[in-house]
């Protein structure tokens, strides 16, 4: 490629700064997002691998689910029914979801039996021990603020490089669609990071843009964006951060055992003997029925069947699959087992559809092998671009400098960008946020230092530097 110069090289430089400053703010974050999330990727496969002793029983006469439940309650002391998941196989364990306030504990439980083989606390298990690793660094809503502010930032990165990449007076495919292998080592670097991060690029960004909605902040910031707007029509099917997630289990546990007190209250239980606990409840005795009408319907594993919430609410039973698009919910009366409501996916708000998918592309579940496949190469994708973009920057960086390319002067006709980066900065507050704090500090402090300035890259102001550009 030919040299920039000209206000062309001004913006050239300009945009090569924000690249290489996001770069450095973000890629030790992307490097931890795309080992953990390749991983995550691979749920079902290992969840079916560590859950392989409990699918593989033997069964010739299963208890009723009440009894499974009342089993599983009497093994965690305290804790309340809260969920029963439909068997995947004749011979699976009895999965039952039992909790007090924050805590949740999921229970397998012989069928026939009733002997408990094993009780683990659902914070603790691999999976979402590790999907709080990638989403919040096991730090909570700070953590997620921390992985939100690196996600927007890593969003800057992969635009402002594709403007970098973008052909300028270029022939031929070589180095724009495939690296030159035999052109030095600094082409080759150089090659092995554009190129690559042209073929990620979009996957990179639709990853990026697919996880905001789980992000403490920016999560928030959708919903109330979404009361302003009248778009709120159902509770959402996902959390914004680990405080959110928190609130949703205590306020459910809250219910339960309310409306648990309340059918006791109300002579709601014709038994011979004094009710002990919880597990001896007369709604657990519906649940059998319950499981009559619900398993017949085939939906979606796992299908998850669970007791009022509230004082005089309905049973509901709901599929949970990992591939949102085939998730249904529904209502169901105790008394009689049948279904009063039905909401499948394609009857949810717009919104709601459009996160659904994007979340089920992001955790690779939406077409199945292939989505789990081009995740991972996705996130090998950024490992590679990230590290050869360490080793470009190790490499050209003279010494005693951090490296950062010296800007050119105040590029022509800034004006028209501004509209671009107010959107922008709406759609990412934080974003907008944390680059005015940093436009701010560089003018008012960084420029001020001189051993800082020079270290950074920094020129002073009206100070113009020479126009030649390095050549591709």
């Amino acid at each position: 490629m030919a040299a920039v110069s000209g206000g062309a090289g001004a913006w050239y430089r300009t945009v090569w700064r924000w690249h290489f400053y996001a770069g450095l703010l973000c890629i030790p974050l992307v490097l931890w997002l795309a080992c953990t999330g390749s991983l995550y990727l691979w749920k079902p496969q290992i969840e079916a691998m560590i859950d392989r002793p409990y699918d593989r029983l033997q069964i010739t006469a299963p208890r009723p689910p009440h009894e499974q439940v009342a089993a599983a309650v009497r093994a965690v002391p305290g804790a309340i029914f809260q969920a029963y998941e439909l068997p995947a196989t004749p011979r699976s364990a009895a999965r039952v979801m039992v909790g007090a306030g924050e805590r949740q504990v999921r229970v397998y439980v012989h069928p026939e039996t009733l002997a408990v083989l094993k009780a683990v606390d659902e914070d603790s298990r691999l999976m979402p021990t590790l999907f709080r690793l990638h989403g919040e660094l096991l730090m909570g809503d700070k953590g997620s603020l921390v992985v939100e502010l690196g996600a927007c930032w890593a969003i800057v990165m992969v635009l402002t490089g594709l403007y970098l990449w973008w052909p300028r007076g270029a022939s031929g495919a070589a180095g724009l669609l495939y690296p030159r292998l035999r052109k030095g080592k600094r082409l080759f670097w150089r090659d092995l990071h554009a190129v690559t991060g042209l073929w990620v690029s979009g996957f990179a960004l639709f990853l990026l843009v697919s996880g905001l909605p789980w992000a403490a902040h920016w999560g928030q910031y959708l919903k109330q964006v979404r009361a302003l707007t009248g778009t709120a029509v159902a509770a959402q099917d996902w959390t914004t951060g680990r405080a959110d997630a928190l609130r949703v289990r205590r306020e459910a546990d809250a219910g339960m055992r309310m409306a648990a007190a309340g059918h006791e209250a109300h002579g709601g239980m014709a038994l011979a003997a004094p009710v002990k606990s919880h597990a001896d409840a007369a709604p657990h005795a519906d649940l059998d029925r319950l499981v009559a009408t619900v398993a017949p319907l085939h939906l979606a594993a796992p299908v998850l069947i669970a007791p009022p919430a509230a004082p005089g609410a309905d049973w509901t039973a709901r599929s949970d699959a990992a591939n949102r698009p085939l998730r249904t919910t529904l209502t169901l009366d105790g008394a009689s087992g049948a279904i009063l409501s039905r909401e499948d996916f394609a009857q949810r708000h717009w919104i709601d559809r459009a996160v659904g998918y994007g979340v089920a592309a992001h955790e690779g579940q939406l077409f199945g092998l292939a989505n789990q496949l081009l995740g991972t190469a996705t996130a090998l994708g950024l490992v590679l671009m990230s590290l050869s973009s360490a080793v470009l920057w190790w490499r050209r960086r003279p010494d005693g400098v951090l490296g950062a390319p010296v800007p050119q002067g105040a590029p022509r006709h800034r004006w028209a960008v501004l509209p671009a980066l107010a959107l922008l900065a709406v759609m990412l507050p934080l974003l907008g946020l944390s680059a005015l704090i940093v436009l701010i500090v560089e003018r008012l402090v960084l420029r001020r230092i001189p051993a800082v300035r020079d270290w950074l890259g920094l020129l002073p102001q009206g100070f113009r530097a020479p126009m030649a550009m390095p050549r591709r």
